[in-house]
Parts: C-alpha cells; sequence; structure tokens
C-alpha cells in the first residue's frame, strides 16, 4: 500500500483503525479539542480493534498545551489485593491467559477521566463515546489484521472462563475477514458510562457488575481493588538532544528506554537513512537502553533509580555512547518482553496535541471476557516475576512494568511532534527508527513510517532473539549487518510484527502533518 503524508489545518486524527480516526476527526468538526478526539478515539479503538485494546485494559496519555505545557496521566492499575505469590505458589510464572492473569486493576477509563478533566473541553461524554456505542451495538467488519489475530489465538482464547466464545465465535469459528463483529453487552457498558461518567466503573453500579463477574469467573481482582484504583499525574521524563527536546511517559513504563536510545545515538556518526551506521547505532544504543531498563524500570513506589537525572546529564550519557562499539554487536540476546497495544494521537487548531495508547497486554488480554459488560480483561500482571523481590517483582498494589510509552517532541524551530506505535520490546525502536529517519534525515513523514523496519528480539509470540529486518533495505545492508555480529533474521515484506506506527506534525504555522502506517487498518482523518 503506498501512503502519502496527510496535512490539515484545522484538525487531525491518526488511529491505527480508520473508524477510529474517523470518530476523532468528526469530535474535531464538532469543535472538541485534541483531548476529546482522542478519548473518542479510545472508545472506538476499544469496540474494533478488541484484539488489541479494550476499556479492561490500561492507558497512558502524554498532552502538549498550546501554552507550551505538557503533562501526562497514567491510567494504569496495581495488582489485586489477593494477588501475592502464595495465589500462585507451585507456578514458575503468573500464566498469560485465564483468571490468574487477569490480576490487575483496569486502569484505562481512570484516564479517560483524568485527561478530560484536565484538557478544558465542552462536549458531553456522550457524545465522545457516541461512535463507539454505535459500532459496539450495530457491528463492525472485521479486519484481515483482527481476523488473522482471531485465528491464531482462538485454541487458547475460546477455552478461558466468559464470555469469549459467545462473542468472538458466535458461529463456533473464529471470526473472519469481513464478518460482521456485535457486542451488544459492550455497547450497553458503554452507555452507563457516557450516562454516569466513568467512576462508575470503579466505584459505582458498573463496578458491581464487572466485580460480580471477575469473582465468577476466577479473577483475584475484587470491588474493593476497584474503589481503590486512582490514576496519576506523573511529570514526563524529557532528555535533549540536538535542536530539539524529547518527551516519554515516567515509569511504570519503558518511556526511559525510547529516551535514552535517542539520547544515545544523537552522540553517535551517522550520515544517511537505513544506511549501517544508522541501523547499527541504533540496534546498539538500544541494547545499552534495554539494559538499563530491564533492572531499573518498574513501579517507581519499588525504585529509586533516578532515571530523569541520567537522561539530563550530558556526561553520563556521553559514557555510555562512548562504550558502544561503532564496527560491532555486542553479544545479545536478553530477556524481551512482548505485547500488543493501540497508539493514536489528535491535534486541535488552538495547537495541542495528544499522544496516548492503550492496551490489554497480549491480543485479547488474559482472554476473560466478562459476561454482564462485554469487557474483555487484560493480563499486563502476566509480566510480574514471581520471586521475593527484585524488579518486577509481584506484591499487592504494585504496579507492572508495561512497555507502553506515548512520545512527543518539541523541536527549536517550532514544530512539536506526536509518535508512536505498538509493538512491545519493538515500541522503543519503531519510534526511534521513524524519529531519527524524519528528524536527523530529513525523510518525508509518512515514508518514514512506510519503510521497511528492524526488530532486535522476540514480539507476537515469536521465539528468536534475532536481529529481524523487513525486505526493501540496501542489499548491502543485511550482510554488513551480519559481517558486524549481528545475528540477522529477514522476516519478508512490511510485517504487523514490526508494530502498528503513526504520527503527527504540527508545524510552527498551524500546518499539521499526518501518517499512518500501511502495516495497520489505520488513517489519518484530518479538515
Amino acid at each position: 500500500m503506498t501512503l502519502s503524508t496527510i496535512s490539515g489545518t484545522n484538525g487531525m486524527v491518526t488511529a491505527p483503525h480508520f473508524l477510529a480516526a474517523q470518530a476523532g476527526c468528526d469530535v474535531l468538526k464538532d469543535g472538541g479539542n485534541a483531548v476529546e478526539a482522542a478519548v473518542a478515539v479510545a472508545a472506538t479503538l476499544a469496540v474494533v480493534y478488541p484484539h488489541m485494546t479494550g476499556i479492561g485494559g490500561d492507558s497512558f496519555w502524554l498532552v502538549a498545551e498550546p501554552d507550551g505545557a505538557i503533562h501526562s496521566v497514567h491510567g494504569c492499575g496495581g495488582a489485586a489485593a489477593k494477588a501475592d505469590l502464595g495465589l500462585y505458589a507451585g507456578l514458575d510464572a503468573v500464566p498469560t491467559r485465564g483468571p490468574l492473569a487477569a490480576n490487575t486493576v483496569a486502569g484505562t477509563l481512570s484516564g479517560w477521566a483524568a485527561i478530560l478533566e484536565s484538557g478544558g473541553g465542552n462536549l458531553p461524554l456522550s457524545r465522545l463515546l457516541r461512535d463507539a456505542i454505535h459500532h459496539a451495538e450495530t457491528g463492525v467488519a472485521v479486519t484481515s489484521g483482527g481476523a488473522a489475530i482471531a485465528t491464531a489465538k482462538g485454541g487458547e482464547l475460546r477455552v478461558q472462563p466468559g464470555a469469549y466464545a459467545a462473542i468472538f465465535e458466535p458461529e463456533g469459528h473464529p471470526l473472519r475477514e469481513g464478518d460482521v463483529l456485535r457486542q451488544p453487552a459492550l455497547a450497553a457498558t458503554l452507555r452507563m458510562i457516557a450516562d454516569n461518567g466513568p467512576a462508575d466503573f470503579y466505584t459505582g453500579a458498573l463496578a458491581d457488575l464487572v466485580a460480580q463477574d471477575l469473582a465468577e469467573l476466577g479473577s483475584p481482582v475484587s470491588r474493593d481493588d476497584l474503589a481503590a484504583h486512582q490514576a496519576t499525574r506523573p511529570v514526563p521524563l524529557t532528555t535533549r538532544i540536538t535542536g530539539i527536546d524529547l518527551y516519554n511517559s515516567a515509569p511504570p513504563t519503558q518511556g526511559f528506554a525510547s529516551l535514552m536510545i535517542l539520547a544515545l545515538f544523537d552522540r553517535m556518526r551517522a550520515t544517511q537513512a537505513d544506511g549501517f551506521d544508522h541501523v547499527h547505532g541504533l540496534v546498539e544504543a538500544t541494547k545499552q537502553a534495554f539494559l538499563l531498563r530491564d533492572t531499573h524500570v518498574g513501579d517507581p513506589a519499588f525504585h529509586d533509580f533516578d532515571y530523569q537525572g541520567l537522561l539530563g546529564d550530558p556526561a553520563a550519557l556521553d559514557a555510555i555512547a562512548a562504550s558502544i562499539d561503532p564496527s560491532r554487536a555486542m553479544p545479545w540476546p536478553r530477556p524481551s518482553a512482548q505485547g500488543d497495544t493501540c497508539w493514536f494521537a489528535a491535534a486541535d487548531r488552538e495547537g495541542r496535541v495528544v499522544s496516548a495508547i492503550q492496551s490489554t497486554y497480549h491480543e485479547f488480554g488474559s482472554g476473560l471476557v466478562l459476561p454482564r459488560t462485554g469487557i474483555t480483561w487484560q493480563n499486563r500482571g502476566s509480566s510480574f516475576r514471581l520471586a521475593a523481590d527484585g524488579w518486577n517483582a509481584l506484591r499487592p498494589g504494585r504496579k507492572p512494568f508495561h512497555t507502553l510509552n506515548p512520545a512527543l517532541a518539541r523541536f527549536d524551530d517550532g514544530r512539536l511532534m506526536a509518535y508512536g506505535t505498538m509493538g512491545g520490546e519493538g515500541q522503543p525502536q519503531t519510534q526511534a527508527a521513524l524519529f531519527t529517519r524524519y528528524a536527523r534525515f530529513g525523510v518525508d513523514l509518512q515514508q518514514a513510517i512506510s519503510a521497511p523496519r528492524w526488530l532486535l528480539g522476540r514480539t507476537w509470540g515469536e521465539g528468536s532473539t534475532t536481529l529481524k529486518l523487513e525486505d526493501g533495505f540496501d542489499d548491502t545492508l543485511y550482510a554488513d549487518l551480519a559481517a558486524a555480529g549481528h545475528d540477522v533474521e529477514r522476516v519478508g515484506p512490511l510485517t504487523a510484527m514490526m508494530g502498528h506506527a503513526g504520527a503527527i506534525v504540527r508545524h510552527a504555522d498551524g500546518r499539521l502533518d499526518g501518517a499512518t502506517d500501511p502495516r495497520s487498518d489505520g488513517q489519518v482523518a484530518a479538515w
């Protein structure tokens, strides 16, 4: 698929599903701001992209205001009070599917509430959720990507307790491309939220229904856990590279790693997009960032590591960058993180730009679909370690390590860029690829996303931890990377393995440029 950068002046939305992008753009046309448009996108994605996201997951938000302020919201749930080591006695790891995988509170709706509270908009919640309710009730055609995942994962999902098979396999087989997916229970749930507000999910009548379903299905998450949850507003992490201030989400997300990669690469020699120095440099910077991430990034309540201190220390960054061999690959692998998400962005005519991401972690999360509400519950807590202490060890109330991390960049020339992707372990790598192509080498925004990408490590259930590259790079690059010691694996043409990326750039004169990923079902909607 050949795509071109889209431009507009009044407002813009990019999302990995075209119906979600249209929903957000329509909110802008109705007088909503970028925050309100982004919530409409988030709600619609929860319906039309249920394999990637939903209101039973977590959400993270990064907002640049017209006055220059940048702030964040984390709608991130902690482990249930009953989710202790005793609950998992005899197991080596938290299961990735089933009731014991559904061990954390879903924070997505608290994120919506918090971001709307500070967004300054005027549209009622019923308007923001209108399209999502419509698509849940009347149905939406299943995309090829959604059908492929439903087929690949059906065997492990249909056996889980709850309503998965009834909703996603109503004819006794996985939904196929073009089949109409209807979710009446989820439509009713979204109406309750529209009428009573997102807090109803945590403390109201909806919370009663959710808690009853979770208890009957065997999840440790209780009504008290829901009531105790609150979204947070941590200060975003930031670092300075040549001519640009970069921003990303604070722990427990891997935003620290995304910023580290770009800060290290800014100190390295590279003169050509997608040449050896570019790809090798980013891969080696990724290794250094992941080594720090995998020992220090988690719930900040359980860590005293100074993430911002390192990102703001030029001498320390210089030293780490100097340790990278410009011609040889450092031995790898390290353990890899998985997960699938939905990143999206919105910009309005006032100059507000939103970068946001939400997820249920693995495809369809834990596989628990709550019968009374139609909510698919996340399995984010399956990333916890069953250990007495240390990094990401399971504790009641503790927030798990998150791959999710929305990004923003403010250029000295007045440009403001929102960018991000889904893809678990690949998120920081894809962010680095598309950002450096555009910002350092001047590649067209859409081409920066459409061009072939790479991925170090394991994702989408793959067992290998190779350096995976799509077809389409210069032929010599594959050989040069292998000669430098990289374990190169060619994975064919453009593939969703590399994530579903997107970006919006607001120029100093108010013009907006947007791009989406041909690997997704996405669209840029502008007016």
